[in-house]
């Protein structure tokens, strides 16, 4: 099947719902600042930002489980059909519950550890042991929903898909605003708002997936064992081993984002939170031109259908850059109001606005390299997209060297090259990774 058509409306059919989805998600983090900030302590905002990173490193490490099965139920929808969909599933629910019950085993070491690699002392550390404590919880919870959103998002049912994660993430910050600013139950009300919210999706979506046809052949393929051995396990296990590992990379840069403004006070780790959170935000509301990609393109995939493989990543790209364009616009014009509506001193708010010009210029920075994470998932280039990311952190650990005079804007500047460098190594082995896919024999 060769074709070069573009179908427009399914790029904005799967990227805007996935944008709107990710701001809802951006609300997490973004909502627990807030909260915290109305508090007037800048050690607990400060913990809340060592929390948040925390479960990046513990939970979204293991988005692998989201963006392996999305990938791989896409091709399988044009390869076999419904039931192969769902025996992806069931093998994500299998591997993410083994996931979960393995770090709920090592959190008495695990969490510690954790804490002190981000740099948390004194009132920091205090606040943000509470915090984690408690939310370390969910585990169970967000490995599964992991699983069954990127079955859902796979399936182009990304309008239920946000639906979910809009209720699930509005739930989480009404609860946080009453457990801390109505029963002042300070930090640990936050924790709790997340801890109810996972659970709450977790049976939001696995009710709506029961309940459908996809119910039916999940519960087929969880009887079947041949399912769940090593041959039928391999190539799941394989994808998501190397997207696991990418996912780590990344995390690790982002944990020293953290540690370097931990190094250089509460004040700018405040600051720095604040800066992060809306960079969070800002990818996320890009990454829905990675959800699009990671479908389109893993369904021409499974069609082997070249021409309409790279037409997908062109049109996608160009798509990207535009709303990269209006993000940084927005943020030129209104980054120094919102960043006051955040801070929880005088001293924060000055700090966060010193590094406003870094929000402008990092949507521009990360967008390619999004809609090429997209692109490699799609294809199940995992394994090359591991190297990508970490010849990226090699570039950013030289810069965090080289830039360690410029003190905060060296920080961010860093930063920004990695997002670069990383989209720099896609787009030069895309073009033979492409090749080598579809000229096969």
């Amino acid at each position: 099947m060769i074709s070069a058509r573009i179908d427009s409306r399914a790029i904005w059919a799967l990227a805007i719902p996935a944008m709107l989805t990710n701001v809802a998600t951006a609300l997490i983090g973004i909502g627990d600042m807030w909260i915290v900030g109305r508090l007037g302590d800048a050690a607990t905002q400060g913990a809340v930002d060592v929390g948040a990173r925390l479960f990046a490193l513990v939970f979204t490490v293991m988005n692998f489980l989201k963006t392996g099965t999305t990938g791989m139920v896409a091709q399988a929808g044009t390869r076999e059909g419904e039931r192969a969909q769902a025996e992806l599933l069931a093998r994500g629910l299998l591997v993410g519950v083994t996931i979960a019950a393995l770090l709920l085993l090592a959190k008495p070491i695990l969490l510690p550890l954790l804490l002190s690699a981000l740099g948390a002392e004194g009132e920091v550390l205090r606040a943000a042991r509470i915090y984690a404590d408690i939310r370390y919880w969910s585990a169970p919870g967000v490995m599964a929903n992991l699983a069954l959103i990127g079955f859902l998002v796979g399936r182009r049912q990304v309008r239920t898909a946000m639906a979910i994660e809009i209720a699930y993430n509005l739930l989480n910050v009404g609860l946080g605003l009453w457990f801390v600013l109505g029963l002042g139950m300070g930090i640990s009300g936050v924790a709790w708002s997340s801890f109810i919210a996972e659970y709450a999706k977790l049976a939001l979506v696995g009710t709506l997936i029961l309940a459908s046809p996809a119910g039916r052949h999940l519960l087929g393929a969880a009887r079947e064992r041949a399912q769940f051995g090593l041959a039928a396990l391999r190539p799941f296990l394989i994808v998501n081993r190397d997207l696991f590992l990418r996912t780590v990379v990344l995390m690790v840069s982002l944990a020293a984002l953290t540690r370097l403004s931990a190094e250089r006070g509460a004040v700018t780790l405040a600051a720095n939170g604040i800066i992060y959170q809306l960079f969070v935000f800002s990818a996320l509301l890009l990454d829905g031109f990675e959800n699009a990609a990671q479908v389109l393109n893993g369904e021409r995939k499974g069609a082997g259908d070249r021409a309409g493989f790279v037409a997908y990543v062109k049109a996608i790209t160009q798509r990207g850059f535009v709303a990269a364009l209006l993000l940084a616009g927005a943020f030129a014009l209104f980054a120094d109001p919102i960043l006051a509506s955040f801070a929880a001193t005088p001293a924060v708010r000055d700090a966060a606005q010193e590094m406003a010009p870094w929000l402008v210029l990092i949507p521009f920075a990360g967008v390619a390299g999004f809609v090429f994470d997209g692109v490699y998932v799609g294809a199940s280039w995992t394994r090359h997209l591991l190297f990508t990311m970490l010849g990226g952190a090699a570039a950013y650990a030289l810069a965090l060297w080289l830039t360690w005079p410029l003190g905060n804007h060296g920080l961010w500047a860093s930063f920004t090259l990695f997002l670069v460098a990383r989209a720099v190594w896609q787009a030069a082995l895309m073009g033979r990774l492409t090749r080598a896919e579809f000229d096969r024999p």
